[in-house]
């Protein structure tokens, strides 16, 4: 099976459940276990956040982009921003690392994104924008995963 899906949104913190469910219908036909949905879920509300937060600071004007494809059981996906860009990413996908203190950001939106995807790739450009790109394999259906 192959699928592609563009998906374009304004950065306000509302459009991150949007995001999420949007792609979690998305890998549907793949029938993921309760545990794929739940870490997938999780990357794109961790990708998107930052795009929002981070890239715009929530601007409410600018917009966020996912691209996705589907095949056979692996997912590609990318979330852009246009916005700030990070100015170190090695520093920012350090553990407990954040700009954003005041807000309570924990600074682990990068390190829960590379536990739950196969591969991970951060592109910045500071004033022209992010590109976080992961991978993610789903499990083979099998009689055991659709129990769980």
């Amino acid at each position: 099976m192959k699928n592609e899906l563009t998906l374009s949104f304004l950065a306000i913190e509302e459009n991150e459940a949007l995001a999420r469910m949007a792609m979690t219908c998305f890998i549907t036909p793949l029938d993921p276990t309760l545990e794929e949905i739940s870490e997938f879920k999780t990357i794109v509300s961790e990708a998107v956040t930052n795009a929002i937060i981070h890239g715009y600071e929530c601007d409410g004007k600018s917009l966020v982009t996912i691209h996705a494809t589907i095949e056979d059981r692996l997912i590609k996906m990318t979330v852009k921003d246009e916005g700030m860009g990070i100015f170190d990413v090695e520093q920012a996908m350090e553990p407990m690392f954040t700009t954003k203190p005041q807000m309570e950001r924990s600074g682990m939106g990068f390190t829960i994104m590379e536990s739950f995807a196969d591969c991970i790739r951060v592109d910045s450009t500071l004033g022209a924008g992010t590109i976080v790109t992961f991978e993610k394999n789903f499990s083979p259906v099998t009689e055991v995963s659709r129990m769980r």
